[in-house]
Formats: structure tokens, C-alpha cells, sequence
């Protein structure tokens, strides 16, 4: 083994070779973990780098096969390696942590009832440093993986009287870890540190002015722990608290400075407190904030910013691509997106941290905060330093969402000098100007014409920028201007898509996937408008070249299936051309994942799972072509490639994911075409039932629409299910917090069922009635509500006594109507004035004194009452 090892840190890749091969030959020895641990921890003459691999590779190993351990050997490698705590060598007292704390994870803390009580004990070896080091050392890691699991009494309160003490060690490492290790337990656990609070604050402010900036950076994320877990206890030192942290986050320190920063984003989530305690002192913290999202050095060497040489013919590296990954679609709705960022090149840093923070403040404070923000920003707006006019330019984006109101005497002027800055010789100037401005297009679209043909203008010439950063914020930001703008584009649509059809052949990699979301925005803001034959041949021409050249495998389908996704829905009908190649790529796709994944259940050493987005994509992409597209043209394309089939293989999958988008084709299949679902009808019912779960929420949602359509299709077919579907639902409504579209969508299908079924529904009315008729008053008037409405009207004759606790909550739903169909109205009608005649005028009219004036008008005048 100690040959193996020395033989791995060989440069010879052949020697690299065989040593692997050793290795995973060995790794199923069932003995072979304890030389490792033999090595690393008993042979200290040995080499540190031999020995610490030798932990390493011990690590690895115990992760596929502690469990298969027998205690003998578990308690060899258990004994010896912690035998090597206190090792002379740091990084040996580091390997000895990790592999303590794997055994922790693998095995759980109760295993090794002995481990916690050892470690403690070794705190208190004063007379050799290293042993308490490696003993601090390991409880910070066990802490950090595992401080989740350690949840009996006796898992931590034992340790922390013994922790604490080490804050004011002599030694910075040992300050450090202790402090680290408290941390780690307040990420997880509030109660244990209850019983030392008062001596861990003690502790805590005692080191306000250590030297060291590791001890300072974990007294400033305690602070921000402490905010989110016992603010009791930190109130009264708020004021001092923020005093310090202020002057903390302008640290020269990147990593202090970080840690301090993010105590305010904490702070802001708190808006009732922030409110209270922060005015103060908002000047001195908005002028550090601003300060923080300058640029620093080394952001500006690692950015190449001061090299301003054009990027865009540059091919992107493989390293340059973030991952992407696909949301399914969810029926009646859609979830909301994440919103973006000024700048994806960077992780999250100072910069990131204080404009969010600033951000944060100014939707508290909305145009409180300008008066301090305002002289700041016109000192540094025109400064000559790129540096500090950016840093401006992305303050002004920050505060754009909370301070609307208030920045709005300023953008006449503000407006055309952004615009200007469009052109700046900088391109990181260029790029922040794109973000900031697409946070103010809703005042430029809502308010002037003028600043809205500028705007338009100067993003699409940016678009085209020779450099790679400004078309990424120039096309994020025209996505933005799209979704505010709709159908304003219209008039401009030329000069919109021949610059979108320019960039395909202009971009690298990574900006396509942007431009393919600018597209998209572009079809679901204008529409059918987009169905111009030159319009549809210059977008598609592109995106059809895409399709066939990318191969099944390649990431890049995912934006370009969502992109033809909207374009599909914007075109409608003007889509069948493409809808042969499209409709028959997006099958085949769904039909490879689900042949992948057999072999890969058959075969799991073998074959490698598919990667399922794919599958999720193509069925969204699917959906949206059904949903879209007359069935006529369609039919043949769905018979062909067997998608019922496919669907009931979906529709079984473990991923939830691939099930939620089954879900969403297949009711569209039932509403559009439903003769094709109909031999099988009966075998996706009971899955549908089955997937009725709130607490997959988008599964659920997708499968309780899909059964609403259903219902309206078998009619009394579904009475086997329906009160299995009814008590399902019904659950659901009585949940707190429900999303909205799901609640929604459970009342549209109680309502729908109740149509044909009513006798098996209405009985349950009394414990879905109010949620149901909350949900549905906020639905835009159209035939899927009126169906809902005429079921539940059905269901209140049936057992009128149902809704009788409840009943404004009804006539509030039945008033939200502004011209329902006659026969509906007759409906409504008829149960307004059925309940008038059971209860007597008089009580009616008592009754009906207590609804908002603003129902019983709407009821007068609609019904006359």
C-alpha cells in the first residue's frame, strides 16, 4: 500500500494507471481500510503527504463501504486514527477531522457513543496544543456535516461549557475553530446555545478587537446568527452591533468584510425591526454599502478589465457554461422565475452582498433612503474613475424597484445620461448601464415616448457589442423591456428581429441561451403579431437549423426547445409547417430517455442514467404544440409516435419532475383530442388519483387539472374515483398557505366534478366551499370557470345546508362574475333567491346588512336583490 501510494504522485500517467487499477481492486478488501488508517495514523515516521493521502483515499473508500464493515474492522480504523489527533502535522490533524466526521455521517453520532465525550476530554490536554487543536478541529467539521443529526441533549449541551472557554485562547487557531464550531451549531440548533447564551455573548463582544481576521469574520457571522436565532438576546446591543459591523463591512479584509455585509441582508428580512433600529443610521451605511460595490483589484485582473479588446469572435471555453436546468411546466399557471442579477462572471462576493443589501433597504425605506443616496451618487455618476462611476451606475439599478416614486424627479435627466453610458469606452460600464436600465423600463415605457425608441435603439445596438459581457446584460435586459413593453414592440418589429437574427450568427455559446430567452420573451410579449410570413421565416430559419444540427445530448436544446415553445404558441396555426420535424425530434428525445433509463434499471453499473430534463423539455414543448395547434394537423404526428404510450411510461417515473410535464400533456391530449386517450383512459385515472400529493406542489397541481378536463370528458365515469378525488382535494383546501395556482386548480376540478357526480361531491361541501369560492373569484372570467361554477351549483342544490355557514363567501364568488352566461346566471339566480325565500326577508335582510356596501351593490344590481 505505501508503494501504491508513492507511486500515485508519479507524473508517468501509465504508473497513474495501474495504481487506480490497484486501488479499486483493493477497495473491495474488506481489511484494506485498516492499513490506510494503519498508515496515516500509527507510522509517523512516514511521509505527511503519503500518510495524508493514505486518509484521503481511506475517506473515499469508507463511503461505499462502511456499512458492509464488521465491528472489528470499524474499531481498528476507529482506534488508529484517532490515535493521530494530536499529530505534530496539521494537515494530518486535518485528515484525522475528515475521517472522523465521515464516520459521523455514515453511521450516525450513536454509533460511536464514545467519540463526543473523547474529544471533549482532549480539550482539556492543556500541556499539548496540538491535541486540543485536533480535537477542536474534528468537533468544527462533525458540527458542520453533521450539527443537523446531533439532536438529543446529549449530543451538544455537554460540549459547549467546554467550547467557550477557548474564545479567549492565547492561540488565534484555536480562537478561531472554537468560534467556528458555536457556528456551526447555530445554523442548525437554536436550543442548545439558549443555555449558554448570556456566557457565549460574553465571549463573543470580549473579542470585538482581536487581531486576528478569522476570529473577527466568525464574530461578525455570529452576530448575524444570532439576529436570525435569538434576537431576544441581541436587541439590546443592537445599536453597538450595527456600529461595529458597519465599520466591519468597509474591511480591507474581502473575507471580513463579506461576513459583516450579510448581516444586513439578514437584518432586511426582518423589515418591522430594520424600520425601527436602522434609520439612524442609514447615512454612514448607505455611503459603505455604495463604497462596497466598487470593483476591487483583483475583481478588475480576474474580469480582464482593463484589457477592452472585443470578445465576441472568441469561442467560449467549456468552464465558461453554467448549467442549466429546465422548469416543467405547470397547467393553469406559471411558477414565478427567479430574477437575475447584474452579473453571473462572478461568484457571490462584498460587491453582490451591499447591492443586494441596498436594494433590500430601499423596498423598506422606499424614497427615505434618497436623501443620503442622492449627494453620493452625483459626486461619483461622472467621476473619472470607471471604477467609481460604476459602482454608481449599479447603486442607481438597486434602489430602482423600492425607490420608483421617489427617483422619478430625477430620471428626466438620469434617463439620457444612462443612455450616453451606452457607449462608454469600458465595457464593464457598458454592461452595468444595460442592467440598470432594464430596472427602469417600466418608467420609460409607461411615461415617454421618446426615452422608449431610445432605449429600444441603443439595447438592440448593444446586443450587437463587440464585447461578450455587454451582449449578456444587453439581451437580459431587452428580455426585461420585452415583458414590460408587449405589444408596444409591434411597430418595431423589423428592426427587433433582424438584430435577433444577426446575433445567431454573431454569438458564442454561452450568449446563445440568452438570446434564445430573448426570443422567447419576444413571441410571448407580441403574440400572433409575430405570424408575418417575413417575420415567421427569418426567426425560424435560425431556430430550425439549431434543432436539426444539435445532437440529443447537447444542453443547448433546453432554451432552444423553450424558445420554440413561445413561438409555437405566439404563431398558432402559421406553425404547421414546422410542427412534422419539431413534434417528431421532441418524441424521440422523450422515447430515448425512457429506453436509457430501462436499460439503466436493468443495468446500473452499465449504463448511465439519462439526464431526465431533456425528457421534461421535449414534453413541455409537446404541451404547448397541442395546446396551440388545431388537432387536425396534429393528430397523425401524435398516432405516429405513440405519445399516449410514451405518456403512461412518464407517467409511472420516480422524478417528479418528468411526471408533473407527463401530466401537462396529457390533459391537454383530453381537452384537445381526447378520442386518442380514450382506450387508456382507465389506466392513467388511478395514477392521476394517486399524484394528488400538495407536497410535490407543481406534480399536483399538473394532475389535479388534468382530472378536472377528464371529468368533463367521462362525466359519469369518474363516480369510481370521486370520492376518493373528492377527499384528495378537499385535503389540499384545507392546508395553510396553498399556492395559488394549485388552489386554484382544486377548486376548478371539485367544481368540475361535482357536474356529474354531484352526489358523491356535494356532501363534502361544507369543508371546501370557502377556499373554493376565494380561489375562484380572482379567476379571469371564461368557460373553464363557468364549468367549475355550474358543478358547484349543482352541488349547493343538492345540499344547500353545506353552504350555509359560508354563504357570502359564495355570493362574493357568484358577484365576481361581470356578464356570466344566461344559463349560469339563471343558476346563481335561482340559489340567491331560493336562500332569500328559506330564510324569510327579514333575516335576508339582516343577513345581507352585514356584506361589504361593495357586494350588496354588485348583488343589487346584477340580480336585483
Amino acid at each position: 500500500v505505501l508503494l501504491l501510494l508513492e507511486h500515485s504522485q508519479s507524473n508517468n500517467s501509465d504508473l497513474q494507471r495501474t495504481v487506480q487499477e490497484n486501488l479499486n481492486q483493493l477497495n473491495g478488501h474488506e481489511r484494506f481500510g485498516c492499513y490506510l488508517a494503519y498508515i496515516l495514523g500509527v507510522m509517523s515516521t512516514e511521509d505527511v503527504a503519503k500518510r495524508s493521502l493514505a486518509g484521503i483515499i481511506l475517506k473515499n473508500n469508507m463511503r461505499t463501504q462502511w456499512t458492509k464493515l464488521t465491528p472489528d474492522v470499524k474499531d481498528f480504523i476507529r482506534t488508529k486514527v484517532l490515535s493521530a489527533i494530536g499529530d505534530e502535522s496539521p494537515l494530518i490533524r486535518a485528515t484525522v477531522g475528515i475521517i472522523l466526521t465521515t464516520v459521523v455521517v455514515e453511521e450516525g453520532i450513536d454509533e460511536w457513543p464514545m467519540l463526543l465525550p473523547t474529544l471533549r476530554e482532549l480539550l482539556h490536554q492543556g500541556d499539548r496544543p496540538t491535541l486540543q487543536e485536533g480535537a477542536m478541529g474534528a468537533l468544527q467539521k462533525i458540527f458542520e456535516d453533521s450539527g443537523d443529526r446531533l439532536d438529543k441533549p446529549t449530543h451538544i449541551e455537554p460540549l459547549l461549557p467546554h467550547i467557550l472557554p477557548f474564545f479567549a485562547s492565547p492561540s488565534p487557531k484555536m480562537r478561531g475553530l472554537s468560534m467556528n464550531s458555536i457556528n456551526c451549531i447555530l445554523m442548525v440548533h437554536d436550543d442548545p446555545i439558549s443555555s449558554v447564551i448570556d456566557q457565549f455573548l460574553t465571549e463573543l463582544f470580549a473579542r470585538a478587537h482581536d487581531d486576528d481576521q478569522e476570529v473577527i469574520k466568525q464574530l461578525c457571522r455570529s452576530l448575524t446568527l444570532l439576529l436570525e436565532s435569538h434576537l431576544d438576546k441581541l436587541a439590546p446591543y443592537l445599536p453597538n452591533v450595527i456600529e461595529y459591523l458597519i465599520a466591519k463591512t468597509a474591511d480591507v479584509n474581502e473575507a471580513v468584510a463579506l461576513e459583516a455585509c450579510e448581516f444586513w441582508l439578514a437584518l432586511a428580512e426582518n423589515t418591522e425591526l430594520s424600520a425601527q433600529i436602522i434609520f439612524p443610521f442609514m447615512g454612514k451605511l448607505v455611503g459603505v454599502l455604495v463604497k462596497c460595490m466598487q470593483y476591487t483589484e483583483e475583481d478588475i485582473i480576474l474580469l480582464k478589465a482593463n484589457d477592452e479588446s472585443e470578445d465576441a469572435m472568441v469561442p467560449d471555453r467549456e468552464e465558461d457554461m453554467k448549467p442549466r436546468f429546465h422548469r416543467g411546466k405547470v397547467a393553469g399557471g406559471e411558477e414565478d422565475e427567479d430574477e437575475g442579477d447584474e452579473d453571473h462572471h462572478q461568484e457571490w462576493s462584498v460587491r453582490k452582498c451591499a447591492a443586494a443589501s441596498l436594494d433590500a433597504f430601499a423596498s423598506i425605506f422606499r424614497q427615505d433612503i434618497l436623501p443620503h443616496l442622492i449627494p453620493i451618487l452625483k459626486d461619483m455618476i461622472a467621476h473619472p474613475q470607471w471604477e467609481v462611476k460604476e459602482s454608481a451606475v449599479l447603486a442607481l439599478g438597486a434602489v430602482a424597484e423600492g425607490c420608483m416614486e421617489g427617483m422619478k424627479p430625477n430620471l428626466a435627466e438620469l434617463i439620457p445620461y444612462l443612455l450616453g453610458l451606452l457607449t462608454d469606452r469600458k465595457a464593464l460600464v457598458r454592461s452595468i448601464t444595460c442592467w440598470t436600465l432594464s430596472r427602469y423600463c417600466s418608467f420609460v415605457i409607461c411615461e415617454s415616448e421618446t426615452f422608449f425608441q431610445q432605449l429600444l435603439k441603443e439595447l438592440l445596438a448593444r446586443i450587437l457589442d463587440g464585447n461578450k459581457r455587454v451582449q449578456e446584460a444587453a439581451c437580459s435586459a431587452f428580455a426585461t423591456f420585452e415583458e414590460e413593453a408587449n405589444i408596444q414592440l409591434v411597430p418595431f418589429l423589423p428592426d427587433i428581429i433582424r438584430t435577433l437574427v444577426t446575433a445567431f450568427d454573431y454569438y458564442q455559446a454561452r450568449n446563445l441561451l440568452i438570446l434564445y430567452d430573448a426570443v422567447g420573451t419576444l413571441a410571448d410579449s407580441v403574440g400572433s403579431h409575430l405570424a408575418k410570413e417575413e417575420y415567421m421565416s427569418a426567426i425560424m430559419t435560425p431556430l430550425m437549423g439549431k434543432l436539426q444540427t444539435l445532437p440529443d445530448e447537447d444542453r443547448e436544446l433546453f432554451p432552444l426547445l423553450e424558445c420554440i415553445s413561445s413561438v409555437a404558441t405566439a404563431l398558432g396555426e402559421a406553425f404547421i409547417p414546422f410542427c412534422p420535424i419539431v413534434f417528431t425530434r421532441c418524441t424521440s428525445i422523450v422515447r430515448r430517455c425512457l429506453e436509457q433509463s430501462y436499460a439503466h434499471e436493468m443495468d446500473r453499473e452499465g449504463v448511465e442514467m439519462p439526464d431526465k430534463d431533456f425528457m421534461i423539455v421535449s414534453l413541455d414543448l409537446v404541451s404547448g404544440l397541442i395546446s396551440s395547434i388545431p388537432t387536425r394537423h396534429i393528430e397523425s404526428l401524435i398516432d405516429e409516435s405513440h405519445l399516449v404510450h410514451l405518456l403512461l411510461r412518464c407517467a409511472a417515473d420516480p422524478m417528479p419532475e418528468v411526471r408533473q410535464s407527463a401530466f401537462a400533456v396529457l390533459g391537454d391530449l383530453i381537452k384537445n383530442c381526447y378520442h386518442l386517450v380514450q382506450p387508456v383512459v382507465h389506466e392513467f385515472t388511478p395514477i392521476l388519483v394517486n399524484n394528488i400529493d400538495p407536497d410535490q406542489i407543481s406534480v399536483c397541481n399538473n394532475s389535479t387539472w388534468a382530472l378536472g378536463e377528464l371529468s368533463l370528458q367521462i362525466k359519469e365515469g369518474m363516480k369510481d374515483y370521486a370520492s376518493t378525488i373528492t377527499l384528495k382535494l378537499t385535503a389540499v383546501m384545507a392546508r395553510e398557505n396553498v399556492q395559488k395556482t394549485l388552489l386554484e386548480n382544486t377548486a376548478m376540478t371539485l367544481g368540475r366534478l361535482g357536474i356529474h357526480c354531484t352526489e358523491d361531491v356535494a356532501p363534502a361541501l361544507q369543508y371546501f366551499i370557502r377556499p373554493a369560492c376565494y380561489a375562484l373569484r380572482n379567476v379571469r372570467d371564461n368557460a373553464d370557470k363557468e364549468t367549475a361554477f355550474r358543478g358547484i351549483c349543482l352541488m349547493v342544490n343538492q345540499n344547500p345546508q353545506g353552504v350555509l355557514s359560508d354563504f357570502v363567501f359564495l355570493c362574493d364568488a357568484i358577484a365576481s362574475w361581470s356578464a356570466p352566461p344566461e344559463e349560469l346566471k339563471s343558476m346563481f339566480r335561482s340559489i340567491l333567491f331560493g336562500f332569500r325565500q328559506s330564510l324569510g326577508d327579514t333575516t335576508w335582510q339582516l343577513f345581507t346588512n352585514q356584506f361589504p356596501d361593495v357586494l350588496r351593490q354588485r348583488l343589487s344590481m346584477q340580480y336585483a336583490l
